[in-house]
């Protein structure tokens, strides 16, 4: 089994900006945003959380038994239950950062121990395996290789796509994935890479229109759109010049709209009206925040976006909570300062497409590199582990809960370790990314031949391919 010791979250501005300045994005001239659901539209929203989030800390048991189980074995990070906000009726309770999430409980699906899978697998033949082999994922508990599991959704490391990627190209989407959170590998296929867009208020790179004046940028611009005029030499060079072209005619209808931050000329009022929570003095406070208002507004106009189906990519950063997780309460320490900037910036973006009409449209999930042992380390934190639980919201959802959560027991029947020293809380996942990413894109229109080209893995799993948390 692999350990790597540092997270790699994809870097969200420097590298945005590179592949934006790659695509030729530019300015763009800005369609009117309507409110009224387009008829058949629908979009997926996807949020990572890299580093790997510890999700057994976002949701907690509340019953005796469990709940007892659960404070013994966190030690330092437990989180005092009466500092819980209860989900709905059940017997769980979220983390108190993620409060503005509990009276969404009706729309709010959370998935139990859900992580990269080959296939069904028991603790007994993960032993058998030694922890690796054809059956079992390439190396866990290593971020880079489980960000590459998570995003690619087919168990193969060497994979050069994303599900995202390939349901975009396997469905003929007539735009590509785009992503407001940098170049992560979700939105890739072997035919086009993510439409990568900075914050509102930032313009898209080198390739400006003329009527923003700068003279290098427009003879810099003026020069590229020359010389992807030319004949082509091959199909390579073809391809990549109409990749090109593509990028600046994008660009020149998206620029004023992507442009616009709260209170702009323009701005959609039920849009700042939602996102006014996540703001000081008009101004959006937190990336993931300015990433949601940025989706928020493209669905709101998406007839700039041509097509009824849209993928979009957003990111946080900040999960690999080794030390330092939790502090003096429950809601001090970096995993509560990160939950609060989540649970705050999801609420807000739900707020804006019910206000808007598009709230049963759009269905926004999250992913993270793995979770966390349920043992605590001996710095306040807590260590990589595997199955985690997710989060889905939207008006499509059935609100509850999804798959089995794991038994609270150190080297019991769902962690997989197997030595005293490796029985920290590592729970074999019940469901796998493969049924995960398979019951958001059938909601989402794919047919179940589509499904098994893009989630190749997906046919291990027999009848058992929908999780059940959408609606039809």
């Amino acid at each position: 089994m692999h350990h790597d010791a540092h997270q790699h979250p994809r870097t969200p501005v420097s590298r945005r900006r590179l592949l934006a300045a790659s695509l030729g994005i530019a300015g763009l001239s800005m369609l009117p945003m309507q409110g009224a659901r387009a008829s058949g539209y629908k979009a997926l929203v996807c949020v990572f959380l890299y580093g790997g989030n510890d999700g057994y800390n976002a949701l907690v048991p509340l019953d005796a038994e469990r709940n007892a189980a659960y404070r013994s074995l966190r030690g330092d990070l437990a989180l005092p239950s009466s500092s819980l906000v209860r989900l709905g009726s059940s017997d769980f309770g979220l983390h108190p950062a993620l409060a503005r999430l509990a009276p969404l409980s009706n729309r709010l699906a959370t998935l139990h121990n859900v992580g990269p899978l080959v296939g069904p697998l028991s603790k007994a033949e993960y032993i058998s395996a030694n922890g690796r082999g054809p059956a079992v994922p390439g190396s866990l508990f290593s971020h880079s290789d489980q960000q590459t599991l998570w995003e690619a959704g087919n168990a193969d490391l060497q994979s050069r796509t994303g599900w995202g990627g390939r349901a975009a190209q396997t469905l003929a989407l007539t735009n590509p994935v785009v992503s407001v959170g940098g170049n992560g590998r979700f939105g890739l296929s072997t035919k086009a890479v993510p439409l990568v867009l900075p914050e509102p208020g930032d313009f898209f790179g080198a390739y400006v229109r003329e009527d923003y004046g700068w003279d290098p940028l427009v003879l810099r611009r003026q020069a590229l759109e020359a010389l992807y005029a030319q004949t082509p030499e091959g199909p390579l060079d073809a391809t990549f010049q109409a990749q090109q072209r593509e990028a600046f005619l994008m660009s020149d209808r998206l620029l004023k709209l992507v442009q616009i931050k709260p209170g702009d000329a323009g701005s959609n009022a039920q849009i700042d009206a939602a996102f006014a929570p996540v703001m000081v003095n008009g101004a959006l406070t937190t990336p993931l925040a300015r990433q949601l208002y940025q989706v928020a507004k493209l669905v709101l106009g998406r007839t700039a976006l041509p097509g009824d189906r849209q993928l979009f990519f957003a990111q946080q950063g900040g999960y690999d909570t080794h030390s330092g997780q939790i502090g003096d309460n429950a809601l001090q320490g970096q995993h509560a300062g990160l939950l609060k900037q989540l649970g705050d910036a999801i609420a807000c973006f739900d707020a804006a497409m019910q206000a808007t009409g598009m709230g049963g449209a759009v269905t926004l999930f999250t992913q993270s590199d793995f979770g966390r042992t349920l043992a605590p380390n001996s710095s306040r934190g807590s260590d990589h582990a595997w199955g985690n639980q997710q989060f889905v919201l939207g008006g499509a959802v059935r609100g509850g809960f999804y798959g089995n959560y794991p038994a609270l027991a150190l080297g019991g029947p769902d962690d997989v370790g197997v030595e005293d020293w490796e029985k920290q809380g590592r729970w074999l996942p019940s469901q796998s990314v493969d049924q995960y990413a398979a019951t958001l894109l059938r909601w989402f229109g794919a047919t179940e031949g589509q499904l098994d080209g893009v989630l190749p893995n997906l046919r291990n799993f027999g009848s058992r391919r929908d999780l059940g948390f959408l609606a039809a």
